[in-house]
């Protein structure tokens, strides 16, 4: 509210102030930049209020009852996904909860709209486990799902669908059968592009395919519908103009615009409508109507347009690294062919087919760098790990993506009407393998990842500040853009990786600085557990428990480590059981420590010389990262605010005071 206010103030003063005649653009800038970002901020805030689901208070066992609204199959982990519409105490109202379905608990009639009845241990949608990590419970929050879990139970169908069949049942059909024409993991990936269906795509194949920067192919987004299309509007303005009598008697253009628009409006309904394809699938849109109109189809004009369209509808999109990375990426393309040295390398004089392919290719490759220059950073702000080799690979990739394997799959499925289509899934195949080969050969070069700690937002705000001063400028103004994203990149590469790392239960504590592997108190029992810590940590080597460390002394209760910094000793005590420990016992221990890390609540007597991260803390801290250096503490508290999707404790301790305690404590 503070905000808006300020805003407003900010319009009105200026328009009182300034005079038109002498700072009409200034005056005009200020009041629609001021004007828009009121409406923004009023937008989200509407929008959180009207939809917005509060999650569950604490961990139950119930049992559900209620709606299969989405079923999601994830053969890869040997489950399914439910979202079961399902009264639940404390709720007026049915409420959603995504609850994993286990192979063996599985019934084939559980579709979407049957009644189904089942256990489940639930858990209110998670916060950030680290401060910048991912928040699911913002996400939770505006998909209207209050809780989420997995099954103990066998599903029971207490009555089918009656639905004979649903988008995402064709989304399903239509995977399984891609799947069946073409096994194995070009199968998996064919699948993913002809349905978006991504959940039988092999781990390692998912993350050889993110280190090589071509993740993006997996999801259904702007170059997918673009590629079908275009494509459709191709072919049906060429068949169209070989019938004179049409012709002469339709416009081409319409009639091809219209028909790539169905077909993108199909293709989206069909994988799932999510929120990034629909962005797409509007741009894709809003590039057929300025065809047919004879406008430029590539013009940040359109872009505008398509962004002011996805924060109407989905303003929350705004903060997500999907709506930043793809818009990102058009305007990098859409600013870059624009600039006036390369329309004068495209304009130049060519010289025969051979000069004009080699500056098509220069061309390519260039674009290629500047879409990865512009996407790196708000990859590695977002997931803290990008592919530094995504450009070139990119250059094979997406030609080959869009001119050979969509166009195949489609033929292919179409084919299959008549049941001819085995030839053509065959050469789809080959042409996946050999995408797969190299996304695998790029992921295994050495350096070919690069990682990062989380930074500060406001060097990521200074970086998007620049890149948008660079793309929306014309001359040599838009040169200044790159002070502001230069500064912004070195304090992100300068970014200082935490030395330690508590999770908001205090179960979970990472070391850094001790080798190639990450420190950790336990190992867990997933893979979630593990990305998140060693993404949060900005390193690409493994797990190692304190167990197995040769510096640390381990019991059955506590572990204990002596770790130097700057030439500075801390000496670390960290809880690993529940079990009652004598007072007097504890209170000596605690005394000789710096910090003591507990996921259960220490007594009073327990004293370190700098931090007692307990549960008491973390309950009103969140998971926290510390900085032995310079004495920092940040926690997940502190990058929240109020918002609904995140309870704030009202006894909380403020962030402030943990770390100016630990500063005044750090010995010299």
């Amino acid at each position: 509210m503070a905000v808006l206010l300020g805003l407003a103030g900010l319009a009105l003063l200026v328009a009182i102030v300034l005079d038109d005649a002498e700072f009409g653009l200034l005056r005009l800038a200020v009041i629609g930049v001021s004007a828009m970002s009121c409406a923004g901020l009023a937008t989200i805030w509407l929008k959180s209020e009207l939809v917005g689901q509060p999650g569950i208070a604490s961990p139950r066992v119930v049992w559900l009852q209620g709606q299969l609204v989405e079923r999601r199959e994830e053969p890869a982990k040997a489950r399914s996904r439910l979202v079961v519409r399902t009264p639940i105490e404390g709720f007026a109202a049915p409420v959603l909860v995504r609850v994993n379905l286990a192979k063996d608990k599985d019934d084939p009639a559980a579709r979407q709209g049957a009644i189904i009845r089942l256990r489940a241990r639930l858990m209110p949608p998670a916060p950030p486990m680290l401060p910048g990590a991912y928040d699911f419970a913002r996400t939770a929050w505006f998909s209207r799902i209050a809780a989420t879990g997995s099954a103990l139970s066998k599903v029971e169908v207490l009555r089918e669908s009656d639905r004979s069949m649903t988008l995402r049942g064709m989304q399903s059909a239509l995977a399984n059968h891609v799947r069946t024409m073409l096994g194995g993991s070009p199968g998996n990936i064919a699948a993913a592009l002809a349905s978006g269906d991504r959940g039988a795509i092999a781990i390692t194949d998912e993350d050889a395919m993110r280190d090589a920067g071509l993740t993006h192919l997996l999801s259904i987004s702007g170059l997918h519908v673009s590629a079908l299309v275009g494509f459709v509007y191709w072919v049906i303005a060429r068949m169209l103009a070989l019938i004179p009598w049409i012709a002469l008697r339709v416009r081409v253009p319409i009639a091809g615009a219209f028909a790539g628009a169905l077909a993108g409006i199909a293709y989206t309904l069909l994988t799932g409508a999510e929120v990034p394809t629909v962005r797409s699938c509007i741009g894709a849109l809003l590039v057929l109507v300025a065809l047919a109109l004879g406008r430029d189809p590539l013009s940040l004009r359109l872009v505008a347009v398509g962004g002011l369209l996805v924060m109407l509808f989905w303003p929350e999109a705004v903060i997500g690294p999907s709506f930043q990375m793809s818009f990102s990426a058009v305007i990098a393309i859409i600013a870059f062919h624009t600039a006036a040295p390369v329309r004068g390398f495209l304009n130049a004089d060519h010289h025969g087919p051979f000069i004009r392919f080699v500056r098509q290719l220069v061309l390519l490759l260039a674009t290629g760098v500047v879409i990865e220059l512009a996407l790196m950073p708000i990859g590695l702000f977002h997931f803290h790990r990008a592919g530094v080799y995504g450009a070139l690979a990119n250059v094979i990739a997406i030609p080959l993506t869009t001119f050979v394997i969509m166009p195949m799959i489609g033929m292919a499925l179409l084919l299959d009407l008549g049941g001819i289509g085995a030839p053509v899934w065959w050469l789809a195949g080959k042409a996946l393998e050999f995408l797969l080969t190299l996304a695998h050969f790029v992921a295994s070069r050495p350096g070919a990842v690069t990682m990062l700690p989380p930074v500060a937002p406001w060097s990521y705000g200074l970086f998007i500040t620049g890149m948008l001063w660079l793309a929306l400028w014309t001359g040599r103004v838009r040169l200044w853009g790159i002070f502001p994203s230069a500064i912004a990149i070195t304090v992100m590469i300068l970014a200082s990786t935490p030395d330690i790392l508590v999770t908001g239960d205090g179960h979970h504590v990472g070391i850094t600085g001790e080798g190639s592997n990450l420190l950790v108190l336990r190992a867990g029992r997933g893979d979630y557990m593990r990305d998140n810590l060693l993404e949060m940590a900005g390193m690409e080597g493994d797990l190692q428990t304190l167990d197995d460390w040769p510096g640390a002394r381990c019991s059955a209760d506590f572990c204990s480590l002596v770790i130097n910094r700057n030439g500075k000793r801390f000496s670390l005590l960290m809880s690993r059981s529940r079990e009652y420990i004598d007072d007097m016992a504890l209170s000596s221990a605690c005394e000789r420590a710096d910090i003591v890390i507990a996921d259960r609540r220490l007594p009073w007597s327990c004293q370190p010389k700098m931090l007692k991260a307990d549960r008491t803390l973390l309950a009103t801290t969140g998971g926290i990262t510390i900085n032995l250096h310079t004495g920092k503490i940040r926690t997940v508290a502190e990058t929240q605010g109020r918002h609904g999707w995140y309870r704030l404790p009202t006894d909380h301790m403020p962030a402030a005071r943990v770390a100016s305690t630990a500063r005044k404590s750090t010995p010299e």
